[in-house]
């Protein structure tokens, strides 16, 4: 609420919208779950009794059918090498200690190798490379593009490039160790101390508790550097990041800045004048060594990168980041985590981002009234406050971090989430992001080992039941589904279609809501509605949040909407175009719109006035 005030205090201008004509929806899938035929789901089980997803297991058949499903990005989470507990030493590849790993399969957000992929998701891992740009090119042949993960913020304890590209050398590998801060030193240290490793809790212990010859309680890190979340502390708590070392981009210990800052004006200014800007300044050895990471995945075929906790990392690394990146590809799609409502202009407008988290506003919103205490009334003040950038904020409701929807803890029943989807992916030009398994209503139920249920593991080897069914031994058709999980999947691919093919959704938005709530009887709280339009496409959005209630009412288009619209006193046919049954008309007279409405409980509507 307090980020949504300080939206309202902002001066809101209408956005310029980049060249996009239609919605863009990005489905997340976590690469090693994917293809896991595996049902065993062994606590703590091991790559070989819990089983393990593969780049392979993304067949052209798989693809079409999420493209199908009505996406037109693929984020592919956990791709890049990060410490995990399994022996590749074969390869070249160093075992990784448990006492610094989370879980088996390891952290996705705790990279060992930015120039190389996860060993665990190739069939030949000497070949992952080559297995992860086939990947790309299927990917690319069944009509989506490709996100991936970089994660800024801090790297593995044991951080170990294999395959650096001529002159690259390891983050660390120059630094001045006996400094706790240099400019250009990649990590901050505690010099004359050694690092230890957690006092853990029993629900902690590395590998469960399991006898391995490297849980030790020990690591070898000296001097001690600080952890990944900003623990200075060379012992960590177990609730730190202590699987990572942060990354030091030329900020002081006290926090003042060893670089310069973005002269006043340039929140206005584009990617190519941020980039000359760079061009001839001192730039921190890190902001150079992720520069490289980045342009080095788009030679390689990638479209665009998903930005771990981008806030703990300065402004303006991301404008020298991203303006380089859009000078070498300028479709390159940057979604960014960031969950400060102060920082989000800062962070689209000097960052240059292309899209932030919708999280702090939309989604927690949206979540109160589905858990039954939130009010419908309070979307379109989030609206109103988001308007300036409202393009620019992704909307979601699963992700690997938050509860899954189906999970006892959110909301128990993934069917309550159907008039949040509507709501989540029609109310604004933004993209949409789903979590795979979402829309056959996974409930996140298993627990693998390293923290409890209610989200998927993203620590774990593990299977995903709901998904599994879906999957039917990897022929991608659904044919192990219950018959509500099939409906639940065909309403997502219905409205997840509808957005991408929809003009209107790119055009202009009012809220009705407040003005039904004075003029129509039987609407209230539990009801929203909007219209989005453009020149070509009229639409009117009505959804029952209610679980058990049915509501019946006459709504009304108010007279601006119905001017802008430039509609005539004559009564005009919808169509509606998420379940295409429902027939009825709109009267306009004396410059109001009228039109009956039944919705019955979680029940939406998309109509859209057939001229």
């Amino acid at each position: 609420m307090l980020g949504m005030l300080a939206c309202e205090q902002k001066v809101n201008k209408k956005p310029v919208l980049p060249e996009m004509k239609k919605k863009a929806v990005v489905y997340q899938v976590f690469t090693r779950l994917f293809g896991n035929t595996n049902t065993t789901n062994k606590l703590w089980g091991t790559i070989e009794e819990n089983g393990v997803g593969k780049f392979s297991d993304f067949t052209p058949l798989a693809l079409n059918e999420i493209r199908d499903l009505g996406v037109t990005h693929v984020w592919y989470t956990g791709v890049p090498h990060h410490a995990l507990i399994n022996d590749y030493t074969d390869y070249g590849i160093s075992n990784d200690d448990p006492d610094v790993v989370k879980g088996r399969a390891g952290s996705p957000y705790a990279v060992k190798d930015y120039y190389n992929v996860n060993p665990d998701l190739a069939d030949d891992p000497s070949k992952r490379l080559d297995e992860f740009k086939a990947l790309i090119q299927r990917t690319h042949e069944a009509g989506m593009k490709v996100i991936i993960d970089i994660v800024p913020n801090h790297v593995a304890r044991s951080y170990e490039g294999l395959t650096n590209p001529n002159g690259i050398s390891d983050f660390g590998a120059k630094d001045d160790v006996n400094k706790e801060y240099d400019v250009n030193n990649n990590f901050y240290y505690i010099p004359g101390t050694k690092f230890k490793v957690p006092q853990w809790e029993e629900a902690y212990l590395p590998l469960g508790g399991e006898n391995n010859a490297l849980t030790d309680h020990k690591f070898k890190e000296s001097p001690a550097k600080w952890t990944g979340n900003g623990s200075r502390l060379a012992q960590p708590h177990f609730n730190d990041w202590y699987e990572t070392v942060k990354v030091n981009y030329g900020v002081r210990p006290d926090g003042t800045k060893d670089f310069e800052e973005l002269p006043e004006g340039y929140d206005a200014k584009d990617n190519k004048a941020h980039f000359e800007f760079w061009s001839d300044k001192a730039i921190p050895d890190s902001w150079n060594k992720f520069r490289d990471i980045a342009l080095y995945w788009l030679n390689f075929g990638v479209d665009g990168f998903r930005f771990d906790m981008a806030e703990m990392v300065p402004v303006e690394f991301w404008s020298y980041l991203n303006s380089n990146i859009k000078m070498k590809n300028h479709d390159a799609f940057l979604l960014a985590e960031v969950y400060n409502p102060e920082l989000y202009r800062d962070y689209i407008r000097k960052g240059k981002m292309d899209y932030l988290y919708d999280k702090v506003e939309l989604y927690d919103s949206i979540k109160h009234i589905m858990k039954g205490y939130g009010w419908t009334d309070h979307i379109p003040v989030v609206q109103k406050g988001m308007a300036d950038i409202e393009h620019h904020m992704l909307h979601f409701l699963e992700n690997h971090d938050e509860q899954r929807i189906a999970s006892p803890d959110f909301v128990g029943d993934a069917t309550l989430a159907k008039p949040a989807m509507v709501v989540s992916a029609t109310i604004s030009t933004s993209p949409t992001m789903i979590y795979f398994g979402q829309e056959v209503g996974e409930p996140g139920a298993e627990d693998a080992g390293f923290g409890k249920p209610t989200r998927t593991s993203i620590f774990d080897y593990v299977g995903v039941p709901h998904h599994q069914r879906w999957m039917n031994n990897k022929k991608f058709d659904g044919g192990r589904l219950s018959d509500d999980e099939k409906k639940l999947r065909g309403f997502y691919k219905r409205l997840l279609n509808f957005t991408i093919k929809s003009e209107a959704l790119m055009g202009e938005y009012e809220e009705i809501h407040f003005y039904n709530k004075d003029h129509t009887e039987s609407y209230d709280h539990r009801v929203l509605s909007y219209v989005r339009w453009s020149d070509n496409e009229k639409l009117i959005i009505v959804s029952n949040f209610d679980a058990h209630k049915n509501y019946e009412f006459e709504l009304k288009i108010p007279e601006q909407v119905i001017a802008k619209w430039n509609l005539p006193n004559e009564e005009f046919s919808l169509k509606e175009e998420l379940y295409g049954q429902v027939k009825t008309t709109l009267l306009v007279k004396n410059g109001q719109g009228k039109m009956d409405v039944k919705l019955a409980p979680l029940e939406s509507y998309i109509f859209s006035i057939e001229e």
